[in-house]
């Protein structure tokens, strides 16, 4: 487990609240499984910014994973790796919340999610 409570940002509250609305998906969770698969996807590694979690948006490790909780670590640790940064858990947790911010502001920049069509559009891609 990377981390036992993950917490979103304000700005990434509202965001993921657009896509909620756009696509009909009303768990938090399934969205920011979208966005951490989508930046995990990218080859460049997050910028190394301030992420203040302010939101009253949060969830157990659990929950945002489900039933693939175990793939959703390990693709987290291998990316960490794959980028030379190692698994220590303060590196893991860190770049957990850098490419779930990422991803999240990924998807709602691009105009062409309004629908869940649309999330598995960007799976093939």
């Amino acid at each position: 487990m990377i981390v036992r409570q993950v917490r979103l940002s304000n700005q990434a509250k509202n965001q993921l609240a657009r896509l909620k609305f756009k696509t009909g998906i009303m768990n938090w969770n399934i969205l920011c499984r979208w966005a951490l698969c989508l930046s995990l996807n990218e080859p460049t590694i997050p910028p190394d910014i301030e992420i203040i979690t302010d939101s009253n948006v949060e969830m157990n490790w659990h929950t945002f994973g489900g039933e693939y909780e175990e793939i959703y670590d390990a693709l987290v640790r291998q990316r960490c790796i794959d980028d030379g940064l190692g698994i220590d858990p303060e590196v893991l947790a860190k770049y957990f919340k850098l490419h779930l911010h990422r991803g999240i502001a990924y998807l709602v920049t691009k105009d062409f999610v309004n629908s869940t069509s649309d999330l598995l559009r960007l799976a093939i891609e």
